[in-house]
């Protein structure tokens, strides 16, 4: 099955902009029915750009009246022309980064650690190029220029590109799905968590003073 680029960007085009079931637009996505309703309320991917799959090549207006007028039915992805090209295979080997993006790497982490605490150490290292013992110094406070670090997208940094923080983040979605297959509990009681803070914090919470990575369960390595 073909997957489709910018899945979170593409769930929040379709959901402002069509009467898709949540159901429909997280089977089409490859995300969790919850992420989408959470895309809906706005407790998800807030501040991302929705990105236009028919515009992209990856589905068909045709294909969304059908899935409108039919809430059992299940969208396809539209195969690109160049699919069955062979492409050679990425070089692997750790990732360069410039050293004048280097002192942007824990705002980065901050970023990646906020929004998507369901990476894993080694996904957000692969990403952008740093160290497992700076991002454990990064999540806890103790790294030495904690007070000055900004959650900043290392898209927009220049660290890693949004087609790669897309496959992590699809990739470690896929992985917290199947955890949640195997322990239903381990969601609600990630809900009851965020629940309970919430209403003992009140409307002065402070985001970032919130341990996520507790919160979601992020993976160890």
């Amino acid at each position: 099955m073909t997957e489709v680029l910018m899945p979170k960007a593409t769930a929040v085009w379709l959901v402002d902009n069509t009467s898709l079931t949540f159901e429909q637009v997280a089977e089409f996505c490859g995300l969790h029915p919850l992420e989408v309703k959470g895309i809906a309320d706005g407790d998800v991917a807030a501040g991302v750009r929705g990105a236009d799959p028919i515009s992209n090549g990856q589905l068909t207006r045709e294909e969304i009246e059908k899935a409108e007028n039919d809430s059992n039915y299940r969208m396809s992805v539209v195969k690109p022309k160049y699919a069955d090209f062979h492409t050679p295979a990425k070089r692997r080997g750790p990732r360069y980064t410039p050293l004048s993006r280097r002192q942007n790497r824990p705002d980065a982490i901050a970023w990646l650690v906020r929004n998507h605490p369901e990476l894993s150490d080694a996904q957000i290292s692969k990403l952008i190029g740093t160290t497992k013992t700076t991002i454990q110094a990064v999540r806890d406070r103790t790294h030495w220029n904690s007070a000055n670090i900004k959650p900043t997208d290392p898209v927009s940094l220049g660290l890693c590109t949004q087609i790669d923080l897309d496959d992590q983040v699809k990739k470690a979605s896929a992985r917290r799905r199947k955890l949640e297959e195997e322990n239903p509990e381990m969601l609600a009681d990630t809900l009851k968590a965020q629940d309970e803070l919430q209403a003992e914090e009140g409307e002065n919470i402070n985001p970032e003073d919130i341990d996520l990575e507790t919160l979601f369960g992020g993976s160890k390595d």
